[in-house]
């Protein structure tokens, strides 16, 4: 008897000494498991093998219909386990309960926005952790909207060494954008689980769905003081409604301080509008207000833009696959920034597929 609970008293010490060593640091560095196996099976059966990692991953796949893709296709999924859904879902939640609003879930937050944030991590072809040892990395394009997306294999730290540490692979979401100050990077955990129909690199856990768009596209926040309305300044657009700027539904009407009036014009593929301040001013936000009817008319993608001349501009801002869920909607959009600028630019490049735009209001905000 004495011996069998010596053994397992051993056996508890092993198992414990096993989990302390797999949690322990090295020089301010977590050690990464590095797995590369074969699977029998597609990436949704690999999925589906591991109950209590990707539940939530397979939660989002069965609501969005991506069965299909992940059992057949030829793709390349960064898979993200619980704790990057658990940690998004938590902020959002955080949030809300400051301001009184109910919760949200991955079962019933706006399927439009979980559409778009999910199809950042599942990426068209197989793309093994060497493929991408090119100096710059590969760009990567999203399996259902071609969203550009970028991955470099990198190593981790270890034992003091830079780079000493086994191959991780940086993920980074490009906000459509090629300056690298616009990316947001995350890194994998293991890599090369390698499937029928794909290969799977799993995201770290501490990595949060969405990278930083998931609270922002699913909260609203109150917009700063209008500019428009403390300095004032002259409204332009690239091209105007047929009844002329002042016209009951010209471009005025999108500055009009009324979400109840819109400004409709035909689209030709592009459009911009622009305010020129009377003097210039630092702008750290801008809000975009949804029209009346026809969400096929709603602004999609769109860049924003400060000069101070008007010829030479400077990005601020870019946003892609944007939803409006409601009609009359205003989303605050903000951004950094310690210039001040005399002109500001919004450049509409897609809508939701009509050959009409419309907004009701455009307003460019304070920081705070």
């Amino acid at each position: 008897m004495k011996r069998l609970n010596y053994y397992i008293g051993f056996t508890v010490f092993l198992a414990a000494f096993a989990v302390l060593q797999g949690c322990s640091k090295d020089e301010g560095f977590y050690s990464r498991k590095v797995t590369e196996k074969d699977f029998e099976g597609s990436v949704l059966e690999y999925l589906e093998s591991k109950p209590g990692i990707y539940d939530s991953l397979l939660l989002v796949t069965h609501r969005l219909g991506l069965e299909e893709t992940l059992q057949d296709s030829a793709i390349t999924l960064f898979a993200l386990t619980n704790s990057s859904f658990g940690l998004a879902v938590t902020n959002l939640n955080n949030l809300r309960e400051t301001t009184d609003k109910p919760f949200g879930f991955l079962s019933n937050i706006d399927y439009l926005h979980l559409d778009t944030m999910m199809s950042w991590y599942i990426i068209r072809g197989k793309y093994e952790a060497d493929s991408l040892t090119q100096q710059d990395g590969l760009m990567l394009e999203g399996v259902r909207f071609n969203y550009p997306m970028h991955a470099k294999l990198a190593r981790s730290n270890s034992s003091g060494y830079e780079g000493g540490g086994p191959k991780i692979i940086e993920f980074s979401n490009t906000n459509e954008s090629q300056f690298l100050r616009y990316w947001v990077t995350t890194t994998t955990a293991s890599v090369n689980v390698r499937t029928r129909n794909g290969v799977i690199h799993v995201l770290t856990p501490d990595h949060i769905f969405g990278f930083n768009e998931f609270v922002s596209r699913l909260t609203f926040n109150p917009p700063p003081p209008n500019l428009m309305l403390l300095v004032g300044g002259t409204f332009s657009v690239s091209k105007d409604n047929n009844a002329g700027p002042g016209g009951g539904e010209g471009s005025l009407k999108v500055i009009d301080n009324d979400v109840n009036t819109k400004f409709l014009n035909e689209y030709p593929s592009d459009l911009w509008m622009q305010y020129v301040f009377n003097e210039p001013v630092v702008a750290g936000a801008y809000t975009v207000t949804s029209a009346n009817d026809a969400p096929d008319r709603d602004p999609r993608d769109w860049n924003f833009q400060g000069s101070h001349d008007g010829e030479t501009w400077v990005q601020l801002d870019k946003r892609v696959g944007e939803v409006f869920e409601e009609r009359y909607q205003t989303k605050v959009y903000r951004f950094n920034n310690d210039v001040a600028y005399t002109y500001y630019r919004i450049n509409i490049t897609r809508n939701y597929g009509s050959n009409l735009f419309q907004l009701a209001e455009w307003t460019i905000n304070k920081s705070r």
